[in-house]
C-alpha cells in the first residue's frame, strides 16, 4: 500500500481500452458480438458490462468494467487494512470470466483493478490487485505450461521474485477451503499492492492485463473444436459447480460488490449458465476425469 500520487485518468483510460480490447478478440474468436450494457450506480459511478451468452465458441463470457466510488469502505475492502475502515473510497477495474461450451476449452478469470482510500487531511492511500487464473475440465500439461509462462513473462520484467510469488498467493486464495482443492490449476494473483510507487505497480498491472489474450486464446484455438459427447458435457457441468462454490464463499470481488451495493447482474455474471452437482461422487479411477483431480489439481511448478 503507498500514499503516492494516483493517476485516476491514466488507469481508467488503459482500463476502458483493455475491455475494448478483449472484447474485439474475443468477438473474433467467437463470432458472435457481445452485448454492451452501460449502467450507473446511485451511491456513485457505474460501468460497463459487455457480455456473450450461447455464442458459436462461449457457452457465456461477460468482460465487465467498473468505476465506483462510496462513502464508506465495505468490511470486505477493509478487512486487511482496518485502519482504513470507514473512508471514502475509489474502485475501478476490468473482471472478466469465460465459460467455453466446449468441456475441453478452459474457462479463465482475469482481474485487475484499483482502490483508493480517502480520508480528509490525509494523503489519499491507494493500491493495485488482480491476476488470472484457468480452470480446465480435462487437463493438457501444453495448455497448463503456456498459460503459466505468459504470466511469468508478463511479471519477470519487474523483478524475478514476482512471479513464484505471484503464483503460490494464487495457489492460496483459488483454493476451496470447505473441499480441499484447488479451484483449477492457478496462475497469478496479487492484492493490496503498492510496491516501487505508482509508475511501476501500475505498470506492471498493465503487463498483467496485457498478457490475458497471449495466454488463453491459443488454447482456445486448441481446444474449441475437440470433439466431446454427453459424458464430457456432465462431467464439465459437475466440475463447474466447484466454481460456484468459490465465488459465492470465498471470492472477496464477489463480496466486495454485493456489500458495497454493486449491481448484482454484473458481478453474478461470472457464474457458468449450466452447472450439476452430485451427491459424494468421485470419478472411476484411470479415467480422463480421475486425472484432472491427480495431476492437475494440485501444486506445481509448471514453468
Amino acid at each position: 500500500m503507498s500514499t503516492q500520487a494516483f493517476d485516476t485518468a491514466a488507469v481508467k483510460t488503459w482500463l476502458l481500452g483493455l475491455q475494448t480490447r478483449i472484447v474485439a478478440a474475443l468477438e473474433a474468436a467467437d463470432g458472435e458480438s457481445f452485448r454492451a450494457d452501460a449502467w450507473q450506480r446511485p451511491e456513485g459511478g457505474g460501468g460497463i458490462s459487455r457480455l456473450i451468452e450461447e455464442g458459436k465458441v462461449f457457452e457465456r463470457g461477460g468482460v465487465n468494467f467498473s468505476h465506483v466510488l462510496g462513502s464508506q469502505l465495505p468490511p470486505s475492502a477493509s478487512a486487511h487494512r482496518p485502519e482504513l475502515a470507514g473512508r471514502r473510497w475509489e474502485a475501478m477495474g476490468v473482471s472478466l470470466v469465460l465459460h467455453p461450451k466446449n468441456p475441453y476449452a478452459p474457462t479463465v478469470h482475469l482481474n485487475v483493478r484499483c482502490f483508493v482510500a480517502m480520508k480528509d487531511g490525509e494523503a489519499p492511500v491507494w493500491w493495485f490487485g488482480g491476476g488470472m487464473d484457468l480452470t480446465p475440465y480435462y487437463g493438457f500439461e501444453d495448455d497448463a505450461r503456456h498459460f503459466h509462462t505468459a504470466c511469468k513473462d508478463a511479471l519477470d520484467p519487474f523483478g524475478a521474485g514476482l512471479h513464484p510469488r505471484f503464483k503460490a498467493w494464487c495457489d492460496r486464495y483459488f483454493f476451496l477451503k470447505h473441499r480441499n482443492e484447488p479451484r483449477g490449476i492457478g496462475g497469478i494473483f496479487f492484492d493490496d499492492f503498492a510496491e516501487g510507487g505508482f509508475e511501476r505497480t501500475f505498470a506492471m498491472t498493465r503487463s498483467v492485463g496485457d498478457a490475458f489474450l497471449g495466454a488463453y486464446l491459443p488454447i482456445l484455438a486448441r481446444r474449441r473444436d475437440m470433439p466431446y459427447g454427453e459424458r464430457e458435457r456432465d462431467f464439465q457441468a459437475y466440475r463447474r459447480g466447484r466454481y460456484v462454490e468459490f465465488n459465492l464463499v470465498h471470492d472477496r470481488g464477489t463480496l466486495f460488490g454485493l456489500q458495497s451495493g454493486g449491481r448484482t447482474e454484473s458481478i453474478l455474471m461470472s457464474l457458468p449458465p449450466l452447472v450439476k452437482w452430485r451427491y459424494d461422487w468421485q470419478p472411476a479411477a484411470g479415467t480422463p476425469e480421475a486425472a484432472l483431480t491427480a495431476q492437475f489439481l494440485v501444486v506445481r511448478d509448471w514453468v
